[in-house]
């Protein structure tokens, strides 16, 4: 555990009286500490921003790495937690409703992302709000802008037709050049399964669509063969010519497309960025928003409510997190996370109207509203589920259309599960 102290980072100054004209008044009086847990670090400095700014409110950041965790074991809760992975049955049973902020106009729903918002919501209730959000795209050199002319997201078919039409090979019949392969990254192959509505879901500990996830691995498999030759020529040749990072690797010529996400692309540096286009990964109309996203939830016997009530309200007003962006860049905190809690805005209009202004690459390309579709809710150990289980079979089941001779998942879930109760 570590108490996060971000005025090393931002030693600034500021002043009581923007808060104060909001809701609440700079008078002298006992200081409220109210407790935060969270696995965002920039949450360190958006409380000390609040802290500077009213003297009656003192929010106490606690930074955990494993978040869920904590929570599954302590015994005296925080009042208020940010984070991923609390959505889980477990974790969610310690929040209140959130449903006030609505009914007394505290906050306005239409400010979010409404399907962002739904997944914090439990059996007609609003436990959790949404913070922030990561989405999946492909970079490309700007050299090959010309060759994509949809604007906004490319389907997973388009991406392999584009990419077919980029290949090229020499008179020894081996590739010089390969659009794309889905198997170039086991987090592609993720985003592909889900695009599949494999629907990966907190179960006992987890459940999916197995005809989905046969669907998604045929799917890659022909890609494979019908377009890059097979798997071993898409392993040859990325053995050959991708051993840089996807941004310059994306430059290269060898390529069309690569993988990446949002947070990722965002802190690249500008001149990077200047070399590049890109378009988020859908399937129909439809944009998988990565799982991970925080969310904010309130203890439900915290008996802060008034100041917790001060700081949320705070938090969700867009014209501060426009100042949380502008603290970010002037103090660099950009060139290593990107946006508000290291994603988009759960806000709409904060990523839609205020985030091009800070990332120019956005002009044109914030993405689609109604195109977001957000992740099931997860086991608490879900991190570990995906790295140790899911990857490994989804990198293994890729390369062959004879399934039977791997592993399979339901095995290797339960086997992993054995080995680590």
């Amino acid at each position: 555990m570590k108490i996060l102290r971000p005025y090393h980072i931002l030693s600034v100054v500021f002043s009581c009286g923007l808060l104060a004209s909001l809701f609440i008044s700079c008078q002298i009086g006992a200081t409220k500490t109210v407790t935060l847990w969270t696995d965002q670090s920039e949450f360190a400095i958006y409380a000390e921003i609040f802290n500077a700014r009213q003297k009656n409110i003192k929010i106490e950041t606690f930074y955990y790495e494993n978040l869920p965790n904590m929570l599954a074991k302590t015994k005296s809760y925080p009042d208020i937690v940010v984070g991923t992975g609390l959505k889980n049955s477990e974790t969610r049973r310690i929040f209140k409703s959130l449903d006030y902020f609505f009914d007394e106009l505290l906050l306005k729903q239409t400010s979010f992302y409404i399907n962002l918002l739904r997944l914090g919501n439990i059996d007609g209730k609003q436990y959790l709000l949404p913070v922030s959000f990561n989405i999946p795209a492909v970079i490309f050199s700007k050299e090959n802008s010309s060759l994509v002319a949809k604007p906004f997201f490319l389907t997973l078919d388009e991406i392999q037709s584009l990419g077919k039409k980029y290949n090229q090979l020499n008179n020894q019949g081996t590739f010089v050049r390969m659009g794309f392969s889905p198997r170039w990254d086991d987090e592609f192959l993720f985003i592909v399964s889900r695009l599949f509505n494999v629907s990966y879901r907190e179960s006992s500990p987890l459940a999916w669509d197995a005809a989905a996830l046969e669907r998604a691995m045929n799917y890659v498999y022909s890609w494979s063969i019908e377009t890059n030759g097979s798997p071993e020529k898409e392993d040859d040749f990325a053995f050959k010519y991708l051993y840089n990072p996807p941004a310059v690797i994306a430059t290269s010529g060898k390529i069309l497309f690569t993988y990446i996400s949002s947070k990722n692309l965002l802190t690249l540096s500008e001149d990077r960025l200047n070399t590049l286009d890109f378009r988020w990964v859908g399937n129909g109309n439809a944009i998988p928003i990565m799982e991970g996203a925080p969310f904010l939830g309130i203890y439900k016997k915290s008996k802060s409510k008034q100041a917790i009530d001060a700081f949320i309200q705070w938090f969700y007003r867009e014209e501060n997190q426009r100042e949380l962006l502008q603290q970010s860049k002037e103090y660099r905190l950009m060139d290593h996370s990107f946006g508000i809690a290291n994603g988009f805005s759960a806000l709409r209009t904060v990523t839609e109207q205020i985030f091009p202004s800070f990332y120019p690459i956005l002009l044109g390309h914030t993405p689609p509203a109604e195109s977001l579709t957000p992740p099931g809710i997860l086991p608490k150990n879900w991190d570990v589920l995906k790295a140790r289980v899911i990857l490994p079979y989804l990198h293994d089941a890729s390369r062959t259309d004879k399934r039977a001779s791997i592993v399979p998942l339901e095995k290797r879930l339960t086997e992993w599960l054995k080995n680590n109760p």
